[in-house]
């Protein structure tokens, strides 16, 4: 047993295998994602070393840091053994810094030129939702981005929108266009009638205050619907 044991304990391991160690020999680049989940959690538990416990949560995540992203607190205590609150409110904190560092970089461009770059915006903001949130992005005249502004926020399949907002918004704000945003979380990304329904009138209000809509974008995870690239606005 006590040999067992030994095997398992991250601190007989080669200094340059220990995952702080190596971090501080070899760089932060040449750590391996369940080795820099190791770092945030600190410790495995009795049949596992820190190492081996990271691999088996990001297993079950299929290797895919987005869906970890998603594994809420009690779900990582529930599912894992030696995976406390605090360690687990580590896990979810990390990787929504990632998630915010992100879409800084994304914000830092500035521009919206494409379906892509709407897209690149929000994955981000919406892509662990397990609800429908609804999104303008206010643009200037260079296509710029002055501003974002949550509308609405529903259930799984749907969001109540109030048009009068985004007007509101963009009137304040002096947008000459806008472009709305916002998620499927069951991953269809199909445009329901009601989509269309509230994509053709917040179109035609702006049309009525000289503003236009370049698009509406409705994201999943991985993958998103561009009424602009599909020719229907």
């Amino acid at each position: 047993m006590e040999e067992y044991n030994a095997k398992l304990r991250v601190r007989d391991w080669a200094e340059e295998d220990r995952p702080r160690e190596k971090l501080m020999i070899k760089g932060v680049n040449a750590l391996s994602d369940a080795e820099l989940l190791a770092i945030i959690i600190g410790s495995g538990n009795k049949g596992e070393t820190v190492v081996e416990l990271s691999q088996r949560i990001l297993q079950t995540a299929n290797n895919d840091l987005n869906q970890l992203g998603k594994f809420s607190v009690k779900h990582l205590i529930s599912n894992f053994k030696g995976i406390g609150e605090a360690k687990a409110i580590g896990i979810v904190a990390a990787l929504e810094l990632g998630k915010r560092r992100k879409a800084s970089e994304i914000t830092g461009k500035k521009a919206i030129k494409t379906s892509r770059d709407t897209y690149d915006f929000f994955y981000p903001i919406l892509c662990d939702l397990y609800y429908e949130e609804f999104w303008v992005l206010f643009l200037n005249r260079s296509f710029g981005i002055i501003d974002k502004m949550k509308i609405g926020q529903g259930g799984i399949s749907e969001v109540l929108v109030d048009t009068k907002l985004i007007y509101k918004g963009a009137l304040e704000r002096l947008a000459t266009s806008i472009v709305l945003c916002h998620n499927h979380p069951s991953g269809n990304i199909c445009p329901s009638k009601q989509d269309d329904e509230i994509t053709m009138r917040i179109k035609q209000g702006l049309e009525l205050l000289d503003m236009s809509l370049t698009d509406h974008i409705v994201l999943s995870d991985g993958k998103y619907y561009s009424y602009a690239d599909e020719e229907r606005i």
